[in-house]
Formats: structure tokens, C-alpha cells, sequence
């Protein structure tokens, strides 16, 4: 977490000592103050100082401004804290803050997005760097595997020696750098707790339920079969009730629920917005609890009732909501690629939904269309989807990058050079979350490079054959597993386009992917000057709420 305590203490340091403050107050972006003599504020050493994004002084309101960006609050307590009240005027800073909130979307929907966006960039922060080296690890490990004979990017000597994707180093290297992703809920149900200011503990332990391989059996029947002496467990999943096309397969206390995975194991593993809605749940329910409990029943029942009404409340509601989204998206995709026989339509195809698919990361949602890209590539060894999604980490990737050789920011730097490397390696969060998506012209900037990409790939008929995505996956764009043998009465035969190959075909996508969103981020995406998080509302999104 940020040292906010040594930031203010720079910042007053910077504008000329306490003695120099008269009155400090702040908008949703800035810390403004108004100063005895404002020539012994240094602008050098205010912007030198991390986390501060500029500084300038307003002459027409007598205001020396300090640009903080989503952190304002947390900055504003502390100085304040060092200070004293003498300096606050709250009455100012209301007035501060509703002038500058007017400059933001009245829209409701767009302001309840920026809310959203706000509350899941505070609470990923935190979570960024071990999400980063995680998918670097994640993306050298599956680098530096043995390929299947055929589509060896090695030479066989040099192939015979690497990590063995059914060997134990392999496996644990993997399941190590993809750990923090797979408990993602509960790394982020513990950050936003903190955020908003509910009990962390509980908010993890809600979602660690949703994690527990033994919740499968409260919605499966579970039968076992001996055969020639081997023990075999089978799981039926029964449907209850069918609803807009939401799988009802268990019930809790007699009430419905469904949870987000098609396959019918209960698990929000990798998700973001389950957690979310959670802590926003626990919040205010938490506080009430204390403030109505007597005190000596506090230590128990506030977080036992806490624990239960946020859990049931999440299972009811969050995932029926999953379970729909999930499907929708599956029958929109599906249909906007139709076969893939026809190459104007997946161009086409390609380019609506390489424009848009981050957003689903956005909120964790993307892990419900990978049940239809590994059908695609379970039956006929190929996927277009995937071939797509992965032009999409490849582009936030390169817009990343372009922010860190564009940036002369030290820390800017530090953030977005690994940050790039971990979409580059097939792991889009760090960037997303910590560059991408704050600055959001390097989002959206990213995203109309992903969109070209993968129209370039959609176009040219370009197939993937694996999993692993972005730069680092090119081995799975070399050979099908499969060609040659007969799949519905056709022989799967290796993919050409003019004459291409469809590992060129690739490389040539990449370029065009890689030039065009580097370029647009450099252009019209990012500027130091830019401000972190403008536009966006502070991390404590529901403050008002759970106070």
C-alpha cells in the first residue's frame, strides 16, 4: 500500500513548510492550498515526489494545486492530520468538489461505470505486482515446455531437455504463477474490504466458500463405480429450474441458486465482480451490526451474521446474474463467428469483439467464453475465438509499453514496463488494471488496436491451436494437432492464405496488431501530464454508503 503519511509530509515540505499554509482543501483530483507566499512552493521538487502527477498555481483563486488523481482523500487526511484543523474549511472543499464533479457524465450509466471502475482499480492496486510476476513466470514456463513432435520450436536435442508439461516441476511452477489468479476473489475481496472499510476477514472467508472443491457436491449428484477393481466418481448435475436460460442445479434454505461456471462446478475462481459485491454487501451490513449490537455480543455475531447474510446474498444473487451474462455472451459471440467457414464474417466478427473483450476482463468475465473456445479446440483442435482473445492481450500489451518509453516518470516506468511484459506473456491485469485503465485513453486506445489485429487475423482465415496467447503463445499458432484426420467427414488440413502459412499469417497480424496500438497510446493515449484516474470516481466508491 501507498506511504500516504511520507507523500503529505514531501507535499507540505514542497509548498513551503507548514508555516507557509494558510487553508488546504481539495476537489476529486487536487489538493488545493492557498499560502502565505507562494514563491517558496518548489514545482520541481512537488512533481518530483511519487504519486503526485503536477503541479500549478491557480491565480485567479489564489491557489497553489497539487494533481493527485483517484488517491485525493486519503492524501487531503493526511496532511491534515500533520497540520492540523486550523487549516480545513470543509464548506470550501464541498464546494471544490461539486464544481469539479459537475465536469463528469450526468449520465446516470456512465457514472455508475465510473463508480464501478473506480471501486475495481482502487482494490486492484494492491494485487498488481504479484499478478504481474505470476504471469511472467506463468508465460516463461510454458515457453520453455517440450512441444509436441511436429511443431517443435526448438531443435529436438534442445527440446528433450526442457520442462516436461506432465512433470512435476512444470506443474508446480505453473500452479504457483497462476495461484494468485486462481484466488483472485479472495485477493480482491480482502483489498476492497480494506477500501471500504468492512471486515477484510470476512469478506476473504466469503469468497474462499466459492473456491472449496467440496461445494461441488451440494449441487451435483455424486455416484461412484467399481470397476476391475478402480473406484470411478461420476458427478450428474441436476437441473431444479430453468430460467432465461439460468441453471437452477441446487437450492439454500429452499431458494434457487446457480453458479457462474457452465460446466456446473461452483466456482467464481479468477473473478473480480462477485467479489465487489460482495464487500459491498458486508459494508454497511457490518456497520450497522456494530453500531446496533450490544458490545459484548460484537466479537461474535457481528462477523458471524456478517459471514452468512453476505454469503447467502452473493450465492442467490451473483450468480444466477453470472449464469445469464455467461450465456449471452456465448450465443453473441457464437453467433457473430457462425461457422468460421466464412472469412468476411470472422474479419468482421473479429474486429467487434477484439475491440470489446477486455472489458470483460474488466470484471473478471471472460473466464465464461472459455467453455466455448476449449469445445472449439477439444473437437476440432483450432479456435478463432481464442485466436482473437489473444490479439487482445497482445494489443493492451503494446499500449502498456508505449506509456513506459513515452513516460519520464521513474515510477510510471517501474509500473509499466512488467506490466507490459505480463500481457506480452498472455496476463492483460497488470496492464489493465494498473495502467490501462486509469489512463483510460490507453484502454480504449489498446483496444482499437486489438480490434485491427484481430480483424487482420479474422480476415486471413488465421486458426490458433492452443491455449496460451499474446506474443509468448506463438508456438500455438504453428501446427494443429489434428491435421489430417477426419473431423464430421472432413480432413482438418494445415491452414494457408495466399499461399501463407498460418504461422506468417500471424506474425503479420502481430506487426499490424503491435504498430497500430503503440502508435495510437503515443499519439492520443498518454501524456505525463495526464491525470490518474480523471474522470473516474475515488476508490471509495461507496463511502457514502457504508459511513
Amino acid at each position: 500500500m501507498a506511504n500516504y503519511s511520507q507523500m503529505a509530509s514531501d507535499i507540505i515540505a514542497a509548498v513551503g513548510g507548514d508555516e507557509n499554509i494558510i487553508k488546504v482543501i481539495h476537489c476529486i483530483t487536487r489538493l488545493r492550498f492557498t499560502l502565505k507566499d507562494k514563491d517558496k512552493a518548489d514545482n520541481e521538487k512537488v512533481e518530483a515526489i511519487k504519486g503526485v502527477a503536477g503541479a500549478v498555481y491557480n491565480q485567479g483563486l489564489n491557489q497553489y494545486q497539487v494533481v493527485i488523481g483517484q488517491t485525493v482523500e486519503d492524501i487531503y487526511d493526511e496532511v491534515v492530520l500533520q497540520l492540523g484543523n486550523r487549516v480545513v474549511d470543509d464548506a470550501a472543499t464541498q464546494e471544490a468538489i461539486g464544481e469539479t464533479q459537475g465536469n463528469q457524465s450526468k449520465n446516470p450509466f456512465v457514472h455508475a461505470f465510473q463508480v464501478i471502475i473506480g471501486t475495481i482499480t482502487g482494490s486492484m492496486i494492491p494485487i498488481i505486482g504479484l499478478l504481474a510476476s505470476g504471469g511472467m513466470i506463468n508465460g516463461l514456463a510454458n515457453l520453455f515446455k517440450q512441444q509436441p513432435v511436429g511443431s517443435m520450436i526448438f531443435p529436438a536435442a534442445m527440446n528433450a531437455h526442457l520442462l516436461n508439461p506432465n512433470g512435476s516441476t512444470f506443474i508446480i511452477i505453473t500452479t504457483a504463477a497462476m495461484a494468485p489468479f486462481y484466488f483472485l476473489p479472495v485477493l480482491v475481496g480482502f483489498s476492497a474490504a480494506k477500501q471500504l472499510k468492512a471486515n477484510e476477514y470476512v469478506v476473504a472467508a466469503v469468497m474462499a466458500v466459492f473456491l472449496d472443491p467440496n461445494l461441488r457436491g451440494a449441487i451435483n449428484t455424486v455416484t461412484t463405480v467399481v470397476h476391475k477393481g478402480v473406484t470411478y466418481t461420476n458427478f450428474t448435475q441436476p437441473t431444479l429450474h430453468n430460467v432465461l436460460g439460468v441453471h437452477f442445479t441446487s437450492t439454500i434454505f429452499g431458494i434457487p441458486i446457480a453458479f457462474p461456471d457452465p460446466t456446473g462446478y461452483p466456482s467464481y475462481a479468477y473473478t473480480i465482480f462477485p467479489a465487489i459485491c460482495a464487500t459491498a454487501i458486508a459494508a454497511p451490513l457490518g456497520k450497522w451490526l456494530h453500531k446496533h449490537l450490544h458490545v459484548a455480543l460484537r466479537p461474535i455475531f457481528e462477523p458471524m451474521i456478517t459471514f452468512f447474510v453476505t454469503l447467502i446474498a452473493v450465492m442467490v444473487a451473483v450468480g444466477p446474474i453470472m449464469n445469464l451474462i455467461g450465456g449471452v455472451l456465448g450465443n453473441i459471440v457464437t453467433t457473430l463467428i457462425g461457422n468460421g467457414d466464412n472469412l468476411i464474417q470472422l474479419g468482421i466478427a473479429a474486429l467487434i469483439i477484439g475491440g470489446l473483450y477486455q472489458c470483460l476482463v474488466i470484471f473478471g468475465l471472460h473466464w465464461l467464453i472459455i467453455p466455448i473456445l476449449t469445445l472449439q479446440l477439444a473437437s476440432t483442435g483450432q479456435s478463432n475465438i481464442n485466436m482473437i482473445v489473444s490479439f487482445t492481450m497482445l494489443a493492451q500489451g503494446a499500449g502498456a509499453l508505449a506509456v513506459f518509453f513515452k513516460t519520464k516518470k521513474a515510477d510510471m516506468k517501474g509500473l509499466a514496463l512488467p506490466a507490459s511484459l505480463s500481457a506480452l506473456m498472455g496476463v492483460t491485469e497488470p496492464a489493465i488494471y494498473g495502467i490501462n485503465l486509469k489512463y483510460i485513453k490507453v484502454f480504449i486506445m489498446s483496444s482499437i488496436g486489438a480490434a485491427v489485429g484481430a480483424a487482420v487475423g479474422g480476415f486471413m482465415g488465421l486458426q490458433m491451436y492452443g491455449f496460451s496467447g499474446s506474443l509468448i503463445g506463438f508456438p500455438s499458432f504453428i501446427s494443429n494437432p489434428m491435421d489430417g484426420k477426419i473431423i464430421n467427414g472432413v480432413k482438418v488440413v494445415p491452414h494457408q492464405f495466399l499461399g501463407m502459412s498460418n504461422l506468417t499469417i500471424f506474425w503479420i497480424a502481430t506487426v499490424i496488431c503491435i504498430i497500430v496500438a503503440f502508435v495510437l497510446v503515443w499519439m492520443f493515449g498518454y501524456k505525463d501530464s495526464d491525470v490518474m484516474g480523471a474522470g473516474v470516481e475515488k476508490k471509495n466508491a461507496f463511502k457514502d454508503a457504508v459511513q
